[in-house]
């Protein structure tokens, strides 16, 4: 295998490069698209916020937009280090999933979603080598409809890791479960709302609900808290404009809630593990 040059990065495109040497050593870093690792070979270690996971033979990772992570990979007598990667706007996959309802919804929680697994080992392995030879191929070429082939093997690709987190083979879902349904009409509306003040009251006059039933309700099917969810929210909002606008620390506090700069900071740094300053400079 040869290391393959990157594609240009774009918004709405997709970077592709293939890359085998003796060793890797990343300072922590984070991507502005998603970005979809998987190593052929290598031994290390990969850190994803405040996580360590072993790296094997045949391991995926999924990391999210704006996600700090790190991969260590040291130098061994006779072992390369070979790894795919695939950095994509997704906004690049949303015609592509247009017409597949449940797989839209599974894309879109390891887009913007609390995940509780994103590296995956053994992951079909011997599918992913040949999809993933696939992808460099359509990557490389200069053929009419390059970026519809580039697509439909995200689309397949997408799929396995769905098949791996859901545990269930079919493309069809049955309906979600009522404490489901208000857990994302809570999510669409702190999306909505992040920026401005939270008050419970209001969520809980917009779902005709007890603030009470849905503190609990959203707990009971989320794991975390409304105010946990709101503060990733915030933070992953202050990531994006710290990493696109050359907006100061106090207008991005303003800018995601009203905060003042002092726990804006305090905040970032809480869920980041460094300052908004460091992790401006952290952006790749």
């Amino acid at each position: 295998m040869h290391d393959r040059a990157p594609m240009p990065y774009e918004p709405g495109s997709l970077m592709y490069v293939h890359k085998q040497e003796d060793e890797e050593s990343h300072y922590y870093h984070a991507h502005r698209g998603i970005e979809i690792l998987y190593i052929y070979k290598g031994q290390g270690d990969i850190m994803v916020e405040d996580q360590t996971y072993p790296i094997r033979d045949q391991t995926l990772v999924w990391f999210q937009p704006y996600q700090l992570h790190r991969v260590t990979v040291p130098s061994a007598p006779s072992r390369s280090y070979i790894r795919s990667n695939l950095t994509f706007d997704p906004g690049f996959m949303e015609r592509y999933l247009a017409g597949f309802p449940v797989l839209a919804g599974f894309f879109r929680k390891m887009w913007k979603g609390t995940l509780t697994s994103q590296i995956f080992y053994s992951l079909h392995h011997l599918e992913l080598d040949g999809l993933f030879e696939e992808l460099h191929l359509a990557a490389e070429s200069q053929a009419t409809g390059k970026d519809e082939s580039l697509g439909l093997l995200m689309l397949r690709l997408i799929r396995l890791i769905q098949q791996q987190n859901a545990g269930v083979p079919a493309m069809e879902g049955g309906p979600a479960s009522r404490s489901e349904t208000h857990a994302e009409r809570i999510n669409d509306w702190l999306d909505e709302h992040y920026k401005e003040t939270f008050s419970l009251e209001d969520l809980a006059a917009y779902l005709h609900l007890s603030p009470y039933h849905i503190s609990h309700l959203y707990k009971d099917s989320t794991g975390m808290t409304l105010t946990e969810y709101l503060i990733r929210r915030r933070v992953r909002e202050a990531c994006n404009l710290l990493a696109n606008t050359g907006l100061s620390v106090q207008e991005i506090a303003a800018e995601v809630g009203g905060l003042s700069p002092s726990y804006f900071s305090q905040m970032f740094r809480k869920a980041k593990g460094m300052s908004p300053e460091q992790y401006k400079k952290s952006i790749r």
